[in-house]
């Protein structure tokens, strides 16, 4: 039995999917948190150097620093799913969202395991988890916006 050319690069999956679009798929969704964590940490390491935190592994009690934190890991959040949305291969809102409940996840498991160690206030975990998904959202919508308003 052969195979065209053409049928090897169509082999689907069991959904239907292509297998280069679900690594596509899987990609944009890697590449968007890959954004979002290089970005946080990237900007903690520079913020805990100029001494505005306090050096890693003390409590950061201060609201106003946790405001700042969650401040920038937002704006962050909305643009790794932006990217989320600009890569994925169709449907770009849906990718998005999964990466906003991946970051839900992520953000829960996050606060189980930080909340008791008192590393800070409780509710900063708490409302990493809950604006997730509304922040990959809006991500998605502003790169719904932007492709719209090219057309």
């Amino acid at each position: 039995m052969t195979h065209t050319s053409a049928q090897h690069q169509t082999r689907t999956t069991r959904t239907g999917i292509s297998a280069s679009r679900r690594g596509r798929s899987i990609a944009a969704v890697a590449i968007g948190f890959v954004a979002v964590a290089a970005l946080s940490l990237g900007t903690d390491e520079v913020l805990h150097l100029l001494q505005v935190y306090p050096p890693w592994g003390e409590p950061m009690r201060e609201p106003s620093l946790n405001l700042l934190a969650l401040s920038y890991r937002s704006i962050y959040t909305v643009f790794g799913m932006y990217l989320t949305a600009a890569l994925a291969p169709s449907a770009p809102m849906r990718h998005a969202l999964i990466g906003g409940a991946i970051g839900i996840v992520i953000a829960t498991l996050g606060a189980i395991a930080t909340i008791p160690l008192d590393l800070g206030p409780a509710w900063y975990p708490i409302v990493l988890a809950v604006t997730a998904l509304p922040l990959a959202w809006l991500g998605g919508a502003l790169h719904s916006a932007r492709r719209a308003s090219a057309q």
